[in-house]
C-alpha cells in the first residue's frame, strides 16, 4: 500500500502563518527622513557662513581649499568694532582672543575679512599684529570675479 502525504495549507492558500515575524526591513521612512534632512542642511548651510556684512574687494584669485573645521574669521568692517568669530573684540584684545580660539583647533589658519573701503594701512596693522603674535597662516578673504592683471 502506498502511503499518501498530506500537506496542510492554511485557509488563504499561503504557505506562511499569520503570526510569523516579518523579516524584511522597510527603508522608505529612513530615506524620507534623510531627504528632509538633506534639504534642511542645504538651505541652512549658506546661512551659517553669513557673518559680518562687508563689501569685500574683488580679485582674480582662486578659492582656498576648504577645511574640515569651521574657519577662524577675523572681520574688519568699514566702521565699527573688529570681530573674531562674530564676537566684537576691542583692538587691544584681538591677538589674545584669536589665540584662545586657536587653542582648541587643529589648524592655525586665520581668515582675515576686511571691507574694501578700508585703507590698506588699517588691514596691514591688524595683519601685522596677528603675525607678531606668531600667526603665519593668514588668508585674506576676497570676492572672486575681479579684474585680471594680464588682460
Amino acid at each position: 500500500m502506498a502511503s499518501s502525504v498530506v500537506k496542510r495549507v492554511n485557509r488563504k492558500g499561503r504557505g506562511r502563518r499569520r503570526n510569523a515575524p516579518m523579516s524584511e526591513i522597510n527603508v522608505t521612512p529612513f530615506v524620507d527622513v534623510m531627504l528632509v534632512l538633506l534639504v534642511i542642511f542645504m538651505v541652512a548651510a549658506p546661512l551659517m557662513t553669513a557673518g559680518i556684512p562687508l563689501n569685500l574687494p574683488e580679485t582674480a584669485a582662486t578659492a582656498v581649499p576648504s577645511e574640515s573645521e569651521e574657519p577662524l574669521v577675523v572681520s574688519i568692517p568699514a566702521e565699527g568694532e573688529i570681530t573674531v568669530m562674530n564676537t566684537p573684540v576691542a583692538e587691544s584684545q584681538i591677538v589674545s582672543q584669536v589665540q584662545v580660539v586657536l587653542a582648541n583647533r587643529q589648524s592655525e589658519r586665520v581668515f582675515l575679512r576686511a571691507d574694501g573701503a578700508l585703507p590698506y594701512a588699517r588691514v596691514v596693522q591688524v595683519m601685522g599684529a596677528l603675525n607678531a603674535a606668531g600667526l603665519t597662516d593668514i588668508v585674506l578673504v576676497t570676492e572672486t570675479g575681479g579684474p585680471r592683471m594680464d588682460e
